[in-house]
């Protein structure tokens, strides 16, 4: 057991990989949809490197065959290049055997960071960028307080591109609420469509600790749409994206209908899957609400 400061956080696909907490919570954690860091104990600060080389030796001393690690919490990128350079020598030193290193990545994060930068940190096995864009509409991102607009998530993305590297991308849906759903989801479809991520998922934003924060960004009033809006707001999303060659995953535990396919080859029957679900209610399986706790 490494000596994490809880709650951790990490992607459903890094479920065999070491969690390696870099840093402790979210240096931005403004976000008005977000509760994970919000805990006194999640107060930003980045580990130091003695620590993390501690770390790494005791999972080297286990004896577990490590292949792939995830560099925790939800903003490890938000350190210098010469840190994170020096972190991921140590991990090539104690965990020779490691083939894919990963992290989440605010598009903030990369700002600072020269495509250069970036390919050094990928000749060094950082391979995968998961970039929580959660929307590509500027009115919903001002109004979540996401720090981010259209055109700097976009450009994070091309220099993950440029750099060689892959990128998953988060899109949150309901972000925008029952009004601006549909501006949401065909503004998200319009970056992703720009950015052509490698992956892309969709999460049902959900608020465990209540919508009072939301409620600020939106007049008092931030209504989620219901099951049906919902799916209505995921078949505007696909019908307008026009990707060549994308992993699409909606399959969280807080999504009602499970979708998976690669765009654009199965846009068609993912498409159709949604339209089923809308015109013939039962003719679809669909999460009840007590499958959907997370």
């Amino acid at each position: 057991m490494l000596n994490y400061i809880a709650p951790v956080f990490r992607p459903p696909s890094e479920w065999q990989s070491l969690i390696l907490q870099v840093t402790n919570g979210c240096s931005y954690n403004r976000c008005r949809f977000c509760d994970m860091y919000t805990a006194e104990q999640k107060r930003f600060r980045a580990f130091k490197e003695d620590k993390i080389e501690a770390d790494l030796k005791q999972a080297a001393a286990s004896g577990v065959p490590i292949r792939r690690v995830f560099l925790a919490d939800g903003d490890a990128m938000t350190l210098p290049f010469a840190r994170l350079e020096a972190i991921l020598l140590l991990i090539h030193k104690y965990l020779p055997d490691v083939s894919r290193i990963s992290s989440y990545c605010l598009p903030r994060n990369l700002s600072n960071k020269s495509v250069e930068q970036l390919v050094r940190l990928r000749e060094l096995g950082l391979s995968l960028m998961y970039v929580g864009c959660e929307s590509g509409d500027d009115e919903v991102l001002a109004r979540v307080e996401k720090g981010e607009t259209f055109a700097s998530s976009l450009a994070a993305l091309e220099k993950i591109r440029a750099a060689g590297m892959k990128s998953s991308v988060m899109i949150l849906t309901g972000l925008g609420g029952i009004h601006l759903s549909q501006q949401h989801a065909m503004n998200s479809a319009r970056l992703m469509n720009a950015a052509q991520p490698d992956y892309l998922s969709t999460l049902v934003v959900t608020l465990p600790l209540g919508k009072a924060r939301m409620n600020e960004g939106f007049d008092k009033d931030f209504r989620l749409p219901q099951q049906r809006g919902l799916l209505e707001e995921m078949h505007t999303l696909l019908t307008h994206l026009e990707l060549s060659q994308t992993v699409f995953r909606s399959d969280h535990a807080s999504n009602y209908l499970v979708l998976k396919g690669v765009l654009g080859r199965d846009k068609d029957k993912l498409l159709s899957q949604v339209r089923l679900a809308l015109d013939s209610p039962g003719a679809v399986p669909l999460r009840q609400e007590w499958q959907r706790g997370l």
